[in-house]
């Protein structure tokens, strides 16, 4: 990728940094018992809301037969939506079997877990602890009193307003990028049913095989499309193929214009970060 990144991804990630966080009076010292008193009540508030999505019917998901959507791509394009550029999304049966599934099995759900749902909340809380020093500067982490609070949601009222600031200059810096990004993918001399069609975001690699001829096919049922099957033919060079690309969710690619047809950026997000780069003559998306 030159321009939607591994590090641009993770830049993503730290446009938030505030979210979700209020200053607190008591988090300028370590306090045992202040960390205590706030874990009870964040606990108390994730097993609520952990209810709540154990008790929704899935029923509503059959609503979605017949509804209109867009391609995610028109949004990062930046283009106007026409209705040239929308779609109606229709069922397939083995879809509305699967939903069939969910329903019988919420039917025949046992009672909501309250234990489980604690130890689930303590893996966040423990998963939550060890990322925060990845995303937070070692300056601004050093002058944290207790981690654990401020994975909690709490923190001083100074450190709030530096996870503002640099909130904002990382977003500043990913839209930066965004717009390199459309303005390098505009001037490229791609087909409109290419650039249109290679739009896969979010949606699950099932199989992956390589050669003069690569074929990918996706689960499409977390994404935009009704397309499933990617083929690059004439493949004469693969500059990047990382592991575990099957099984991982398509996130983003970039498309360049070569003297023989294309060469082809996808990054993918599962087990880490995998990135797919290769020369091709051409490429085909189509629905199996």
């Amino acid at each position: 990728m030159k321009y939607l990144t591994k590090e641009w991804y993770e830049l993503c990630q730290r446009t938030g940094l505030h979210f979700g966080m209020r200053a607190h009076k008591s988090a300028y010292e370590h306090d045992e018992a202040l960390y205590l008193r706030l874990y009870k009540k964040k606990e108390k508030e994730f097993i609520s809301q952990r209810r709540e999505v154990y008790d929704v019917d899935p029923r509503f998901m059959l609503e979605q037969d017949g509804a209109q959507i867009v391609a995610l791509d028109k949004f990062l394009n930046g283009d106007q939506i026409s209705e040239e550029d929308t779609m109606v999304y229709h069922m397939t049966s083995e879809e509305r079997d699967r939903i069939q599934q969910l329903i019988a099995a919420y039917d025949a759900r046992p009672p909501f877990d309250k234990m489980k749902c604690k130890e689930e909340f303590s893996e966040i809380q423990e998963w939550a602890y060890k990322e925060a020093f990845h995303k937070l500067p070692g300056e601004l982490s050093s002058r944290i009193a207790d981690m654990r609070v401020f994975v909690l949601g709490y923190c001083t009222r100074e450190v709030l307003r530096e996870l503002k600031q640099l909130s904002k200059e990382n977003k500043k810096h990913m839209m930066l990028v965004l717009d390199e990004y459309r303005q390098a993918q505009q001037a490229e001399n791609i087909p409109e049913h290419i650039r249109s069609q290679l739009g896969f975001h979010d949606c699950t690699v099932t199989e992956l095989t390589s050669g003069k001829q690569m074929v990918m096919r996706l689960d499409t049922r977390g994404g935009f499309t009704n397309n499933n099957k990617v083929t690059f033919d004439a493949v004469d060079k693969i500059i990047r193929q990382d592991e575990h690309i099957v099984g991982s969710y398509w996130i983003y690619n970039e498309l360049y214009r070569t003297d023989c047809g294309y060469e082809v950026h996808i990054l993918f997000s599962g087990e880490g970060m995998s990135e797919l780069i290769i020369h091709c003559a051409d490429i085909v998306v189509e629905e199996e």
